[in-house]
């Protein structure tokens, strides 16, 4: 599928692939681009096909942010956010996703795009990935939301702060220092780095990584009462499951277990 710059292909072995196309403007997202982004993120959530995905940008670079020229066709005063406060899965798509999600991530990942990194459940950047919030640079705060919540937490308080009040690049090798980025590869060898990861997920319980992904993400919003509930919930239902009845049948069994995600 490609729709408004952004291509959405499924690979035979379950991995999606989500790139940001428009390297002329160094991807940089106008209004259409960010809908059909979050199309794209919401089908690989829906597609059964689908077990990782992973998002990338074509030509070097990630996302250079925000289209200032396309925001500029709507004059601040009158310009509305994107949804209602509520509607996670378009303020963070990536995160709304059930799936595990890996930003493969090249050259710059500016404002928008750094904010999409954010999301990301794991980062394998390139030597050359730089990451910059420079909203503050614009007048404005991180405008998904994800730099003043989830940054905090991925690097902690004084790091997100120090860059967001910069605006600063935060380059590949201090992001790998901070433990923002997982893994820092040659640009030729980002996607192959990116699929070896995936792969690494695909032997394990589809139920289980989307139980594990929310319990996560839920988690950090959560008190330990409220987290503990959950986890007794999603422990239970796993006990019940075709998976883990396969996994533990596997382990008897030594052989690789097939998961049906159920």
């Amino acid at each position: 599928m490609t729709a408004h710059h952004i291509v959405y292909a499924v690979e035979d072995d379950g991995i999606g692939i989500i790139a940001i196309d428009r390297a002329e403007k160094r991807n940089a997202m106008t209004y259409a681009m960010l809908g059909a982004f979050i199309a794209a993120v919401r089908q690989a959530g829906e597609d059964d096909r689908v077990r990782v995905v992973i998002v990338t940008g074509a030509g070097g670079t990630f996302c250079a942010g925000t289209d200032l020229a396309d925001l500029a066709t709507i004059p601040g005063e009158t310009r509305g956010v994107r949804g209602a406060a509520h509607e996670h899965d378009v303020w963070w798509p990536i995160v709304s996703c059930p799936k595990p999600v890996i930003g493969a991530i090249d050259g710059f990942a500016v404002g928008m795009g750094a904010e999409f990194t954010s999301q990301c459940d794991v980062r394998i950047v390139t030597n050359r990935a730089r990451f910059a919030w420079n909203f503050a640079h614009r007048g404005l705060v991180p405008d998904t939301g994800a730099g003043s919540w989830l940054l905090p937490r991925l690097i902690g308080p004084s790091r997100a702060l120090r860059l967001l009040y910069s605006g600063d690049f935060l380059e590949a090798a201090e992001a790998g220092q901070i433990g923002y980025a997982n893994a820092i590869v040659a640009p030729e060898d980002l996607m192959d780095a990116a699929r070896a990861e995936a792969r690494r997920y695909l032997k394990s319980s589809p139920l289980s990584l989307r139980a594990m992904k929310s319990l996560v993400w839920r988690g950090l919003e959560r008190d330990v009462t409220d987290h503990m509930q959950a986890h007794v919930e999603a422990l239970s239902a796993c006990f019940k499951s075709a998976d883990h009845k396969e996994g533990v049948a596997a382990f008897l069994e030594k052989r690789p277990a097939a998961f049906v995600g159920r």
